[in-house]
């Protein structure tokens, strides 16, 4: 397809695919109410204005309500000032300036040499993405997450290891499933950054403890191990391990931590070898695929953390394949099993989007990088060879982040490509279909 030249056939065909961009979110249901944002704003209110328990209230006309840890509510506090259209507004403000600063990390700033023609078609392809579009209208706190780790990454990756871990430390003080991250962290010996990440999250929830003792103690030593609060593990928006166990009807605790133990061996076999071979951006896409497959609950837009994988994979060289996934997780096709999963179509179409996490997680490409790539671990020699200054200057490699301040190849320090290369409810997964007596459907979901 050869697309047009001229800034006027340009600018009618963008309209062209808004429009079609339009008319199928218009089809497939987008708007969640922003459950999860009135999950977080009704918890805060009760808690700072009405002298409630963080953990006892609950969206009026559900059994839900908040299940993060108490640091989530402590840095919610600002809502408990505004009102809940102010508090939606800043959700989207703060969701875009989290994922244009993603795709920033992911793309290496490739975006700058396609101008508003490359722009506009690639906000045309996002809004398609329904764990992106259940993010946003559920007014969820994922896409923070994933800034703050890939933050990380960047730092790392650009020799301002410095202040590494901090991100990481942040998000797992929000919400437990990044400190995964602490891990890759020591797996590729950034033990000072592991330590800062560890202290951080630490601290966090020590001032969330002093703030909030009671909400704290009960949060740790019962709502934690209370999966209820979060919602039905065998709700099709459960895209974890766990999800497929219990849709199958498999209760027993024991064969999901083996499935769990299994998942963590590859993750740590193949995440070695990108760090050996200096691999960071697929180490971190591996880790985030890991997180979704091992947390007990995975909702469609958790899924989020898989942006990462699909810029590895263009990196990698394989267009059509990122594109043939990505096209699958825009279809919300996991709800066509929304009231019965049983049976072998049950089995295979209603864990769709698990099977291509699991599938990333074998098959991601790792150890393709640049000639010019700065080491993931630090080199045991004294001397360590000098950047390259003959890789072309215009061409990074999309999801890789570049070399150091003052190399050459990719224009970390100056100009275009510096950075890392590159839709259902909150607690329960939004829902494609109508409110239905599940509380999970898409006008009533908790937090997750």
């Amino acid at each position: 397809m050869t697309l047009p030249r001229t800034d006027r056939g340009r600018l009618l065909l963008i309209l062209a695919v808004a429009a079609a961009v339009t008319a199928f979110t218009a089809t497939v249901p987008l708007l969640r109410d922003w459950f999860d944002l009135r999950v977080y704003y009704g918890a805060v209110n009760s808690w700072i204005h009405h002298g409630g328990r963080l953990y006892d209230y609950r969206v009026p006309g559900t059994a839900y309500g908040f299940t993060y840890p108490p640091f989530a509510a402590v840095s919610m506090l600002p809502m408990a000032l505004v009102g809940l259209r102010t508090a939606i507004a800043g959700s989207v403000l703060l969701n875009l300036a989290a994922l244009a600063w993603i795709l920033h990390i992911l793309t290496e700033g490739a975006w700058r040499r396609y101008g508003w023609f490359g722009c506009a078609l690639g906000v045309c392809v996002l809004a398609l993405f329904e764990p992106l579009r259940d993010t946003f209208s559920f007014g969820q706190v994922n896409l923070l997450l994933l800034a703050l780790v890939l933050t990380d990454a960047w730092l790392l990756t650009t020799g301002r290891e410095r202040w590494a871990g901090i991100g990481i430390g942040l998000a797992a003080a929000v919400k437990l499933t990044p400190a995964l991250f602490i891990g890759l962290l020591l797996l590729a010996g950034r033990r000072r950054a592991a330590a800062v990440a560890t202290a951080v999250t630490a601290a966090a929830t020590a001032l969330a403890a002093c703030v909030a003792p009671d909400a704290s103690r009960f949060y740790w030593t019962e709502a934690l191990w209370d999966t209820n609060r979060v919602g039905r593990l065998d709700y099709v928006s459960n895209q974890s391990l766990q999800g497929i166990l219990a849709r199958l009807g498999v209760a027993d605790r024991a064969v999901w931590a083996a499935a769990v133990l299994v998942v963590l061996g590859i993750w740590a076999w193949r995440t070695r070898r990108a760090v050996t071979t200096a691999d960071w951006p697929a180490a971190f896409a591996l880790t985030g695929l890991t997180a979704c497959l091992v947390s007990p609950i995975t909702w469609v837009h958790h899924l989020v953390w898989l942006l990462p994988s699909f810029a590895v994979l263009i990196r990698a060289g394989h267009p059509r394949v990122t594109g043939a996934l990505y096209a699958v997780l825009c279809t919300s096709v996991v709800w066509l099993w929304f009231h019965d999963a049983s049976g072998v179509d049950g089995f295979l179409g209603s864990n769709t989007y698990t099977w291509i996490t699991l599938g990333l997680l074998l098959w991601l490409p790792v150890g393709q990088l640049r000639a010019d790539s700065p080491p993931l671990r630090r080199s045991t020699s004294t001397t360590a060879p000098a950047p390259s200054t003959t890789a072309p200057d215009t061409t990074p490699a999309v999801g890789h982040p570049g070399p150091p301040s003052g190399a050459t190849a990719t224009g970390v320090a100056r100009g275009p490509g510096r950075g890392l290369s590159s839709s259902a409810s909150s607690e329960p997964t939004g829902s494609t279909r109508p409110a239905a007596s599940n509380p999970q459907s898409n006008s009533a979901r908790a937090s997750s």
